[in-house]
């Protein structure tokens, strides 16, 4: 099987290094990729937007299937010019994909398939917006409609800075704030068939203690050993199910990847958002802990098959991925830096490796930093301690200028497990 992967982050790098241990994979492409993916899939240079240059690519490799990893294309529609060429696509179409494009599409989806969410109110006007405010009160919590590139949300106890956040958006969602753990839970699906993947917590403030600005993610882990042992289930039942059942009903059924963020309140669990794709950075442990050949899973969804796909199967062991971020970001991130390190570090220990997020490839072949979040450092262990040590290791030995790290990616988890064993 050969197969394309759209997009250049450490979701697909994630993506491409377990698709390239699929022995049924027999070719690996990545455009445009990064200098990590390079080593693993032969790159191609292509506008990631651009839907028939997409399909054009695809259909000149004959691949025989192609996976959408960015949410930025899927609302464009890219998965639709693919599909409509013939080829097998992993990613839902442009209309589906506005579960994750539209807050308030959404809203409206979890309502219409009795879904548990937040109450929010959807405002276009500064009237609207400080009326919602005043009725929830604090912890405020406001989030751009639309694509945000993971900071969209606002959550703050200063009423200004969440008026200022709201007045700036052209629509905005506010909606109360959930107490309790946050969970992040993948679905794969064909549009009917859903099979949830394991479940796994991120870090989405920039620093230590959950301090600072909300960011893409600055690490994630996984298992959960607080979560319910029926937590998975659960959400199966009352919130992915009902939801791919709203969507194919309405006649835009969703193929390919659902994400819930899922907050586990007093109440009960409530969703916090969908995306339509793979979430950056649970990816890297969710596939680190995959033992399915990720392929076929795949092409099942993209094909209609996931009813007659066999279980999956999982290492019973832990994963834990640290964000190694550039200078001032989730600001204006300081790009252009060499990187060092990075070959010591994936030599340390044989379960750490070093996924590339915003890399690329200098005049002289170095790696310079490329983005914001610019490496995701994975690491798996027996426990999550195990697996934290190793990732902290390889961390330890990257130099990159200006750089900031969490040095708490789960750190009370692991001390939870250790207390449970």
């Amino acid at each position: 099987m050969k197969v394309l992967v759209i997009g250049g982050g450490a979701r697909e790098h994630a993506l491409c290094r377990a698709l390239s241990l699929d022995p049924d994979v027999s070719a690996l492409h990545c455009a445009p990729g990064n200098a990590g993916i390079a080593e693993v899939a032969e790159l191609h240079p292509v506008d990631a937007l651009d839907g028939s240059a997409v399909a054009g690519l695809a259909a000149e490799l004959a691949a025989d299937l192609v996976v959408v990893g960015p949410e930025a294309p899927l609302v464009a529609g890219v998965a639709d010019a693919v599909r409509a060429s013939g080829i097998p696509v992993f990613g839902p179409s442009a209309e589906a994909a506005q579960l994750e494009g539209s807050k308030a599409f959404a809203k409206e989806i979890m309502a219409a398939a009795g879904v548990p969410t937040a109450r929010s109110y959807v405002c276009t006007s500064p009237e609207e917006v400080d009326e919602a405010l005043d009725a929830f009160g604090s912890p405020y919590v406001v989030k751009d409609d639309g694509l945000a590139a993971g900071k969209g949300v606002v959550v703050t106890d200063d009423l200004e800075v969440a008026r200022r956040h709201a007045l700036a958006c052209e629509t905005v969602v506010i909606e109360e704030f959930l107490d309790g753990p946050e969970v992040s839970l993948f679905a794969v699906t064909d549009g009917e068939t859903v099979v949830p993947l394991q479940p796994a917590q991120d870090f989405k403030r920039a620093y230590d203690a959950d301090q600072g600005p909300n960011t893409g993610g600055m690490g994630a882990y996984s298992p959960l050993p607080w979560a319910a042992p029926k937590l998975v289930d659960d959400v199966l039942e009352t919130v992915l199910q009902p939801t791919v059942d709203e969507l194919r009903r309405r006649g835009t059924p969703f193929s390919g990847l659902l994400y819930a963020g899922l907050a586990i309140t007093s109440r009960g669990v409530r969703v916090i958002e969908f995306n339509a794709r793979f979430g950056d950075p649970e990816t890297q442990v969710v596939l680190a802990r995959l033992k399915t050949p990720l392929g076929g899973l795949l092409h099942a969804a993209a094909t209609g098959a996931l009813a007659s796909f066999p279980p999956l199967r999982w290492s019973e062991g832990a994963a834990v991925t640290v964000v190694i971020a550039s200078e001032n970001y989730p600001g204006t991130p300081r790009t252009g830096d060499p990187i060092e390190g990075l070959q010591e570090a994936e030599q340390l220990d044989e379960h750490a490796y070093v996924l590339h997020a915003g890399t690329r490839r200098g005049a002289s072949g170095e790696i310079l930093s490329a983005g914001g979040r610019v490496l995701s450092v994975t690491a798996t262990g027996a426990t999550l301690e195990k697996a934290r040590a190793r990732a902290y290791g390889a961390v330890s030995r990257i130099r990159l200028d200006g750089s900031h790290h969490r040095t708490d990616i789960a750190e009370k988890a692991a001390a939870q497990q250790d207390s449970q064993d």
